[in-house]
This record gives structure tokens, sequence and C-alpha cells, in this order.
């Protein structure tokens, strides 16, 4: 499999630098990105409604704040790191009307793009740096003198505009590990296919799966919860440092033939074919429709998953264990 992988000799700060740079949100993303621009000495500006609670966050961490459409108007890049259900609609009423011609629109995920809910005007160039974690290990890795991978697309089949999606995932650290190019289609799709197949519905709902079928059998929700959820991150860290087969040499020959024997019957042919119904609705646009609807219906469903997911007993298990071994967020 030949690809190219783009690093720090690779992109030139200078097309970053020599403009002015909206951050448009101050999130997860938001954050890291504003203040690793900031450290490599890119001219920052956050943009914020008068009524956000990020502003003094952001004016603490010694960033410039601005109203939205102040900040649109007077920055050459304007990058959109607000949530996905909230984004067109900012984009249309703050963004818009007050982008300049010449200027360039970045994104971090292509899900509005993609999916037709915003359309870049002419003479605006478009382009996408999304860093492949959360803003935090962004922020993290930065002041650790390292970077996240980040992938890069460009709307329109132009040099330049890849050369400024260089400089910029550069400024925010992620020629540092690795750039690789794809498109807004390729990122939009496969991203949320992980999200909702395999990294946080297709795993939470095996782990939960695993749990419930121990306690039912009367085993103790305390073993239940350290074989099912604690030794997964060991598993999960073996695999991130040499992939699947380097995993299986760390494990026990038993571990390693429960693997190939038993793997296969749970996560069987018919788990592939609902992953292909999944994936097919993601082409489509019929998540993005039911996801924006959701939101656009006052969220309720969403907040009715949080409730019920709150209260499944692996929870106050999984809480009362890591208080004991010192684990988890401080």
């Amino acid at each position: 499999m030949e690809f190219k992988v783009y690093y720090e000799q690779d992109a030139d700060l200078r097309w970053i630098r020599e403009r002015k740079v909206g951050i448009i949100g101050y999130g997860s993303q938001g954050h890291a990105h504003a203040l690793n621009l900031q450290n490599n000495e890119v001219d920052v500006l956050v943009g914020l409604a008068p009524t956000s609670r990020s502003r003094a966050k952001a004016e603490a961490a010694g960033l410039r704040v601005a109203d939205l459409k102040d900040t649109v108007a007077s920055c050459d890049v304007v990058m959109m790191l607000v949530p996905d259900e909230v984004m067109a609609d900012v984009y249309h009423e703050s963004v818009a009307p007050y982008l300049k011609s010449g200027s360039y629109l970045a994104f971090a995920h292509g899900f509005n793009v993609h999916f037709g809910k915003i359309v870049p005007p002419a003479g605006v160039k478009t382009f996408l740096v999304a860093p492949k974690s959360p803003g935090r290990m962004v922020r993290r890795q930065f002041e650790a003198g390292k970077g996240v991978p980040c992938l890069v697309a460009t709307l329109e089949d132009d040099p330049a505009t890849f050369a400024m999606a260089l400089s910029y995932a550069k400024a925010i650290g992620g020629t540092r590990c690795g750039v690789f190019r794809t498109s807004f289609r390729e990122e939009t799709e496969s991203d949320l296919f992980g999200e909702q197949a395999v990294l946080c519905g297709g795993l939470t709902s095996l782990v939960k799966a695993g749990f419930d079928t121990l306690v039912e059998q009367g085993y103790s929700p305390v073993m239940a919860y350290f074989e099912c959820v604690h030794e997964l991150k060991l598993i999960v860290d073996l695999i991130y440092e040499g992939g699947l087969n380097s995993m299986r040499r760390m494990i026990s020959n038993t571990a390693e033939y429960g693997d190939y024997t038993v793997g296969p019957r749970v996560v069987d042919a018919g788990v592939r074919d609902r992953m292909r119904e999944v994936l097919t609705q993601i082409q489509s646009g019929a998540f993005a429709e039911t996801w924006l609807r959701e939101n656009q219906e006052g969220g309720r469903k969403l907040a009715q998953f949080r409730r019920d997911e709150a209260t499944h007993p692996m929870e106050a298990v999984g809480a009362a264990l890591r208080e004991r071994m010192g684990v988890g967020a401080r």
C-alpha cells in the first residue's frame, strides 16, 4: 500500500503566519487549535457569541476574543470549530455574510460541507484539517513537543489551498506525527462509520453485553467489570502500539486461541451485514438528516439515552472501583 505522509519539512509555516486566523468556537478542538496556533506565532482571534461562557476561558488563556461577525470580517482564515449540529446555523447567521473574497474557510470535520448544509461561496477557498484525536490530546501532545496525526483535504483542486492546509496542520502540531491527504467525503463517511460501528457504538454495546452476560449468570459485578471493561485498555494499548498480531504475541496462548475461535462467533457475518447497512445510511445522508432533526426537535432522544446509560449497573460498579484504584480524570 503506497501513500504519501507529510511531515515538518513538507509544510511551510509562512503560509499561515502571514494570515490572521479566526477560530469559531472554543470547545474541545477550538481551545487546542487556538492555543497551538498562538504558540506557533500565528495571529489568532477567537470568535464567540457575546453570551458564550467560553469567552472568559479564552481570555484567561491569553487569547484575543471578538464577536463572531467581527472575527470573520477581520480574518483571512476562518476555522469552524462549533458542534456539527449547530454549525450550519452559526455559519449562515454569523459567518457567511462577513466572509471576505479571497479568504479561506476551514473545517476539522467535513460533515456540514459534505452533506450540503454549508456551501462555501465562490471566491472563498475551503480546506479541512482533521486531527485524529480529541482536542485535549491535540493540546497535550503539542505541549510535549509531539503531535497527533491529521487528515487534510481541499474542496477545490488547488495547490495553494493545499499548501495553506498543510501549513495550518503544521501550526497545530500535525506534521510532527504525520499528515494524510483525503477528501471531505472520505473523512466524513469513514469518521461517522468508525464512531458508530466500532469505536463508540460497537464497543460500548459489546462491553455492556459482556458485563450483563456475566452478571446475569451469577458472577460478581466487580469481576465482570474487570474482565469486560478494565482490561480493555490493556488490549487496546497493545493494538495501538503494534497492531493485532503484536497484541496476540503479548497475551497468553489460551487468550489467543479464544480470539480466533470465539471472536468470529460473536462478531459474525450478520454483524458485517448490519455494518454495511449502517454505512449505506451514512453515505445516503439519512443519518445526517436524522441527527440534525433530533437537535431541531430539542434533543429529547439524546437526553433520554444519556439518562438510561447513566443508570446502567456497570457505571456504579466502575465508579466505585476507579475511586478505589485512583484511576480516572482528576
